[in-house]
């Protein structure tokens, strides 16, 4: 039996072999706690979550804020676009189960909201659902926030978020969070 997203192919050596349907891939923009040397790195690699391919490094076009905030000291880009830096990031090729996980673990649509934003590519990975030349403009998809206190928009803007940076503002793990 075979199903609508697969074909059975026969060859003339009497060999069967399948057709998967190409798996779609999800471009996104992450600046926080997802990169590379990050406390959530490691979310973007447990096969658990999906599929996710590093393809380079980006910084957005327009300038939006990124605070540190709240009592855990997340990582938010405020979509304030105009305001802020142009912040910098990394691009990544996810599958549409990984897509699901990140959705589900950045709190879409109550903490942040998945929107499209413009990205220049500074660097450039090859690698599954990565064709970005250096200079090149792309969009992406972005986790920032329009549900943020409005005393946020005061606080100091990053143009790269660290979790260890010199701000001294200590990330709290999800897992050690008391809400």
């Amino acid at each position: 039996m075979r199903s609508k997203t697969t074909s059975l192919l026969t060859s003339a050596f009497g060999l069967v072999a399948f057709v998967l349907p190409a798996v779609q891939m999800t471009q996104i923009f992450v600046y926080g706690t997802l990169k590379k040397g990050q406390p959530n790195y490691f979310r973007m690699f447990d096969p658990v979550n999906g599929t996710a391919s590093f393809c380079g490094r980006a910084s957005t076009i327009d300038r939006f804020p990124l605070v540190i905030a709240g009592k855990y000291n997340i990582p938010f880009l405020l979509n304030i676009p105009g305001e802020g830096q142009n912040v910098q990031g990394e691009i990544y090729s996810v599958d549409d189960q990984m897509l699901a996980f990140l959705d589900r673990f950045e709190s879409i649509p109550h903490m942040y909201q998945r929107t499209l934003v413009g990205l220049k590519v500074e660097e450039r990975v090859d690698g599954a659902g990565c064709a970005h030349t250096p200079g090149s403009t792309i969009e992406a998809f972005v986790y920032s926030t329009t549900t943020y206190q409005p005393e946020w928009v005061k606080l100091q803007s990053y143009e790269n978020y660290d979790a260890y940076g010199d701000h001294g503002l200590e990330y709290v793990f999800r897992e050690a969070r008391d809400d």
